[in-house]
C-alpha cells in the first residue's frame, strides 16, 4: 500500500521550503523504497529551490543520503530489504555508447524510478537528482542504491552521495593525482576540502589550499592541506608557483567555478599540468583567453562531473578507508539537524558557516 510520510519540498521558485505530507508508492519493477537515516544539505538543493536547475516544481529536495532498504519491486536482486545503502544519482545503464566503450562513469542514460512520488492531493513531485531524500522514505531505482558496511555512521556515509564524492573524485579520478604530485585547490568549501582529502589520500605533496575565508582555510588544513593561501592578501597564482619551486602545481582544482578562478587554476599549473573544473558555473559565465596560451602550456583541461565516480566501485572502498581511519569523512559533518531545519541550513551554508549540515531522521 502507498505510504504517507513527511518530506521537504520547494513549491515555487525562491520560496522558503515546506515540510509537508507526501505519498510514496509501492515499488514497481526495478524500484526500491528506502527508509532514510541521514541526508546532507547540498548547494544543489538550494539551486533547485531557486529554479536554477529547471522549473519542474514542486521539487522533493535532498539527495546526499544513506538509509535502509525497506521494500523492493519485481526483478530487483541487487539489494534486498534490510540492506544499508548510500543513494547515488548515477545508476549506469550498461547499454549506452559510453558504457559499451568501457566508460560507464560517463553513462548517458542513467536510471531513475519510473513512478512518481506525490503530494497528498496527487500533485506529482520532481525528486532532486532523481532521489528526493529530505523525507522519511523515498522511491528510487535499484541501481541508485549502493550497499556499504552498515556499521558506518549514516551521516557520514550519505555525504558520498554528492559533494564529498564530487571533490574527492575530482582529485583522484579526474585529476589522476598520485604519490608525490603537487596539488592546489581553489575554493575550500565542502567540495574543495574533499578534493584536498582525496589528494592527501593519494599521497600528494605539497597540497595547497586557496580561499578568501580564514575559517575555510583552517578546515582545509585540518583535512590535509600542507599550505594555505589567503587570496585576499596574496596573489594566488604567484603563491602557488612559489610553493612549487616556481613551476606551478601538477594538478590544480577549481572548486569555485568562476572565470576568474578558472584562469587562476590555468596559470597556476605547471607546464603539461592538469586543470580540473569541479565548481559549477552559471549559464551566463564566459571565458576569454589567448588561444596561444592553451597551445603553449600543453597538459589537460578537464571538467569533473560527480567526481567521475562509479558508485559500486568507489563507495564501499571509501567507507572502508574511513573506518580504517585513513579518510576523515566525519570532519565534514558540521551539524546534525531535523527535517524542519532545512531552510535555515540553506542560510548557514550560503554564509559559509558549515562544511555540511546533515538531516538526521
Amino acid at each position: 500500500m502507498p505510504q504517507q510520510v513527511r518530506g521537504v519540498i520547494a513549491r515555487s521558485k525562491g520560496a522558503p521550503v515546506e515540510l509537508t505530507d507526501i505519498v510514496i508508492p509501492d515499488p514497481g519493477p526495478g524500484e526500491v523504497v528506502v527508509s532514510i537515516a541521514a541526508c546532507g544539505v547540498c548547494h544543489t538543493d538550494l539551486t533547485y529551490r531557486d529554479g536554477g536547475i529547471n522549473d519542474e516544481f514542486p521539487f522533493l529536495l535532498g539527495h546526499e543520503a544513506a538509509g535502509t532498504v525497506e521494500s523492493v519491486g519485481e526483478g530487483v536482486d541487487s539489494v534486498r530489504p534490510g540492506d544499508f545503502v548510500v543513494l547515488n544519482w548515477r545508476a549506469v545503464c550498461g547499454q549506452c555508447r559510453a558504457c559499451k566503450r568501457g566508460r560507464p562513469q560517463y553513462c548517458f542514460d542513467t536510471f531513475n524510478a519510473t513512478q512518481k512520488m506525490t503530494l497528498t492531493d496527487g500533485t506529482e513531485l520532481t525528486p532532486a537528482l532523481g532521489i528526493g531524500a529530505f523525507a522519511d522514505k523515498t522511491l528510487v531505482h535499484a541501481g541508485q542504491c549502493t550497499k556499504v558496511d552498515p556499521g558506518v555512521d549514516p551521516a557520514v556515509a550519505g555525504l558520498l552521495g554528492c559533494g564529498v564524492m564530487a571533490g574527492l573524485g575530482a582529485a583522484v579520478n579526474t585529476g589522476g593525482v598520485g604519490r608525490g604530485d603537487s596539488v592546489a585547490v581553489i575554493g575550500c568549501g565542502g567540495v574543495g576540502d574533499a578534493a584536498i582529502a582525496g589528494a592527501r589520500l593519494a599521497g600528494a605533496s605539497p597540497i595547497i589550499a586557496v580561499d578568501r575565508d580564514a575559517r575555510k582555510l583552517e578546515w582545509a588544513r585540518d583535512l590535509g592541506a600542507t599550505h594555505t593561501v589567503d587570496a585576499t592578501e596574496t596573489d594566488a597564482v604567484a603563491a602557488i608557483q612559489e610553493l612549487t619551486g616556481g613551476f606551478g602545481a601538477d594538478v590544480v582544482i577549481d572548486a569555485v567555478g568562476r572565470p576568474e578562478t578558472w584562469k587562476q587554476a590555468f596559470y597556476a599549473r605547471d607546464l603539461a599540468g592538469t586543470v580540473v573544473l569541479v565548481g559549477v558555473p552559471t549559464p551566463d559565465m564566459r571565458l576569454e583567453m589567448p588561444l596561444l596560451d592553451f597551445f603553449s602550456r600543453g597538459g589537460a583541461l578537464k571538467s569533473s562531473w560527480y567526481g567521475d565516480c562509479l558508485p559500486e566501485r568507489d563507495f564501499p572502498v571509501l567507507i572502508d578507508l574511513h573506518q580504517q581511519g585513513r579518510l576523515p569523512l566525519d570532519r565534514f559533518v558540521s551539524e546534525r539537524i531535523s527535517l524542519g531545519d532545512v531552510e535555515n541550513a540553506f542560510h548557514t551554508m550560503h554564509a559559509g558557516e558549515v562544511l555540511r549540515s546533515v538531516v538526521i531522521l
